[in-house]
């Protein structure tokens, strides 16, 4: 029997291959962008793992540190130790920024962290951990920084003395840990016309007249005595969700387990952005889905004398119908490969975190079959209605 499918390959091969390498750079976008998705889930569970935290206690009515701004006293971390089941507290804060790395800048997560407690980089590629009190700094290699580079944030430079891989933000920022009081100061630290600005409207302010009060509040507004959040480790034999609750009875803050903290961050802080690679999803299986129609169409009704023929001796229709699809998934598994080997290679190239899953892989190759299969029903409508009379016809 006459392959129609390998005819027109035979007869019309450069259309052919063309066309499914287009339909392959076209499936590689396809899985890149099921790619970015998969890669901001994978960032949320990182900052997770890496903050070492079993719970996070935030600020009363707020979504926690990444989702919401979040503050809370720099000393309740004393008294949550002392809770029932709590192994060990520590402050943290967060604040993403630029910082100068060379001739550009580059978008971090600046973390204040307490050397060796919770929140500090689980593990060095290379130096040492903080050690020091002020202007030591230890960061992602996604920065750029080298051991030994000096890191410029507000007022302060910062050596780096280790580096550290994949500590990122929800946003796939990378991060730069550096001592907590430091990235206090430089949180909430005010240029010196702010200052001094607001110094003079406190010693204008007949309330603070006497010189040892106003002493006191210019001190007090020049130090800052909040964190973002401070993150417990809980002993064996509790539940984070029985300290979790006694925090939040007795503390009056708000406290998160692991999996509440991953809710908040997949299913509410990039809600938005799955939304908008979903609809780019289908959009772009819309399009791969007209473009193989169209081909299919095309080469099938190039094909009507022999298609005539076929039907003249007694072909039947499944056969002819068969032999339509199998050209049109023959064309949906060259721009498989293509796709595939194309979001292979330019998948590290993104500035972003690209996380390409087998499972996603297999996915999108069932669907691309199905689509192919429902883009050829088009040509096979048109090639079912061929009169046989034509193949002898003008």
């Amino acid at each position: 029997m006459i392959s129609l499918a390998a005819r027109d390959v035979l007869h019309a091969w450069g259309k052919f291959v063309f066309t499914g390498v287009g339909l392959g750079l076209l499936i590689g976008v396809t899985l890149t962008m099921a790619g970015v998705y998969r890669g901001m889930v994978d960032d949320a569970k990182v900052l997770l793992n890496n903050s070492g935290a079993d719970l996070w206690v935030v600020q009363k009515q707020t979504l926690g540190p990444y989702a919401e701004p979040s503050s809370v006293h720099d000393d309740v971390y004393r008294s949550i130790l002392g809770m029932p089941g709590v192994a060990s507290a520590a402050n943290v804060t967060y604040l993403t920024m630029q910082v100068q790395q060379g001739d550009r800048d580059v978008r971090v997560m600046v973390v204040g962290i307490v050397p060796d407690g919770p929140g500090a980089p689980g593990y060095l590629l290379a130096g040492r951990q903080i050690v020091r009190s002020h202007y030591e700094a230890v960061a992602d290699v996604g920065t750029g920084f080298k051991l030994g580079q000096v890191i410029h944030i507000r007022r302060h430079n910062y050596t780096v003395v280790g580096l550290t891989r994949r500590m990122v933000s929800s946003g796939g920022d990378p991060m730069v840990f550096i001592p907590l009081r430091d990235a206090q100061e430089a949180q909430f630290l005010k240029d010196n016309d702010a200052i001094l600005n607001e110094r003079n409207r406190t010693a204008a302010n007949p309330a603070f007249s006497r010189p040892d009060v106003l002493e006191a509040v210019i001190n007090s507004q020049s130090n800052n005595p909040f964190v973002n959040a401070v993150l417990v480790q809980i002993k064996s034999g509790f539940t984070p969700e029985q300290v979790a609750e006694s925090i939040r009875r007795w503390k009056r803050l708000q406290a998160y387990t692991r999996a509440q903290m991953e809710e908040i961050l997949v299913a509410k802080l990039i809600a938005t952005s799955s939304k908008q690679i979903g609809m780019f999803l289908v959009i772009l299986a819309i399009v791969s889905a007209a473009i193989v129609a169209f081909i299919i169409y095309t080469l099938t009704m190039g094909k009507i004398r022999e298609i005539a023929v076929l039907k003249l001796i007694g072909t039947r229709n499944r056969t002819i119908a068969g032999m339509i699809m199998q050209q049109a998934v023959g064309l949906g598994l060259i721009g498989f490969i293509v796709g595939k080997i194309s979001a292979t290679v330019w998948a590290p190239m993104f500035p972003k975190y690209v996380l390409l899953e087998p499972g996603d892989a297999l996915r999108g190759f069932i669907a691309i079959v199905v689509i192919c299969i429902l883009a050829s029903l088009l040509a096979i409508r048109a090639a079912l209605k061929v009169d046989p009379a034509e193949a002898i016809g003008g």
